[in-house]
């Protein structure tokens, strides 16, 4: 077996990879690199060339020497897995785009008609020959979005398992828990190669479960003052995120608002597919016109609706921070409360966004309340649980900076493995043979 690190290993995002057994291969997630393009869930990076984007380390490196392409998969519908669909899948257009329900309805979107590729709905669970020798397998994990996968490859010489991104939440708000009792076979089967994630490995314990920040919001936005207006804002593509603060926003006798285009999207996939039941007084807005009308409607009533809207991360044309530039009739008063359930993507320029934004909405009089979110990444310990359970012959590290790839294979080394023998940092571009 052969790994060609495509994207994604030494960097946070810009995920893919493909796995070679013979000249059968598999290409895993098509991801853009988020913080290149400054927006985090509603980017349209079709207007440059993709020699262009590949310079700029938006979209992976191409090659073209991976043989014969038998499939694209896809683990779940995230942009730094799936945003590069649309511009690099034509490289491959015999290879059929595999992805969970929600996750291939989201792919649909991003090609807006020009489809060359098959679309194949593979459920959790479930087993799918793609080539003679070569199989893939999908097994339920939780994440921040819905439909997320492990993806699992089987030869005749062994599997591989794909862990990219997971956290191990036995109480979620959306779904069923991870299928521990496939993982803990596939150990006892014998794991050849395990490719796995390393962006929260730096923090110490296990990463609470998403009922935490339904707790953290209700604890908050129970207590919100009934004459003000309520924004809250979250990534419109955490599904599970939304549904809490909906119900919530129901129990305060708010009607929720969803607003931008990215929510739209998200959100009423969600809803066509039956993984979230909007109240009936929700309304959702994507279009310019539509949200300004919205936004007109709700700053002549202002504590009669919740809205829920993008801008978490300060960025210049999301919503928020274009109502703190006051470009709509709606207008930040003294005493609304704006309640972020995101934590800053730590890079320096969502650092620097997100530190405007917050300033301009403490000098209107807005009171912000943070940190009502928890992570869809598994923290150190969780590794170490699932290290323990998969006990695999190899590891490479991914998803994350150099670093973090370090910090991944220290963890390793207390389980008995170590660099360059059972452990490898790989950087993009380069190979490994299994």
């Amino acid at each position: 077996m052969e790994i060609v690190a495509v994207g994604g290993y030494e960097e946070v995002g810009r995920n893919m990879t493909v796995v070679k057994y013979g000249n059968d291969a598999i290409v895993v997630d098509m991801g853009i690199r988020l913080d290149r393009v400054l927006i985090h869930e509603d980017t349209d990076i079709s207007k440059l060339p993709p020699e262009e984007l590949a310079r700029r380390g938006i979209i992976p490196s191409v090659g073209d020497d991976y043989g014969e392409v038998k499939a694209i998969v896809l683990t779940h519908a995230h942009l730094d897995h799936l945003g590069a669909v649309p511009i690099l899948a034509e490289k491959f257009p015999l290879a059929p785009i595999i992805g969970t329900p929600y996750t291939i309805e989201l792919v649909k979107q991003e090609l807006r008609g020009k489809r060359r590729n098959p679309l194949y709905v593979l459920e959790a669970g479930e087993v799918l020959q793609v080539a003679p020798r070569l199989s893939i397998e999908f097994v339920r994990i939780t994440h921040s979005i819905p439909d997320c996968v492990v993806l699992v490859v089987h030869t005749p010489e062994g599997s591989l398992a794909y862990f990219n991104d997971f956290k191990l939440d036995d109480t979620p708000v959306i779904g069923e828990k991870p299928d521990y009792q496939r993982i803990s076979e596939l150990g006892k089967e014998g794991l050849k190669a395990l490719i796995i994630e390393t962006t929260r490995v730096a923090n110490d314990g296990r990463t609470p479960s998403e009922q935490v920040a339904r707790t953290l919001l209700e604890d908050t936005l129970l207590k919100s003052s009934p004459e003000h207006g309520l924004i809250v804002t979250t990534f419109s593509s955490h599904i599970a995120r939304i549904k809490s603060i909906l119900d919530i926003a129901e129990r305060l006798g708010r009607e929720p608002l969803l607003l931008g285009r990215s929510m739209e999207k998200y959100v009423s996939i969600a809803e066509r597919k039956g993984i979230i039941s909007l109240p009936e007084n929700a309304h959702i807005y994507g279009g310019k016109d539509a949200i300004k009308k919205a936004l007109k409607r709700a700053a002549r009533e202002r504590e009669r609706y919740m809205l829920i809207i993008t801008g978490h991360q300060g960025e210049q044309d999301a919503l928020l921070t274009r109502i703190a530039n006051k470009k709509f009739e709606y207008r930040i008063a003294p005493g609304d409360e704006v309640v972020f359930s995101a934590d800053v993507i730590p890079n320096p320029i969502n650092v620097a966004q997100r530190y405007a934004l917050e300033t301009k909405l403490k000098m209107q009089g807005a009171r912000l309340f943070k940190g009502l979110h928890v992570s869809g990444h598994a923290s150190r310990e969780d590794h170490y649980d699932l290290l323990k359970m998969l006990q695999p012959e190899k590891i490479i590290p991914t998803h994350g900076t150099l670093d973090m790839l370090a910090m991944y294979a220290e963890l390793a080394e207390t389980l008995g493995y170590a660099i360059n023998r059972e452990v490898f940092l790989l950087r993009n571009g380069q190979r490994l043979e299994v």
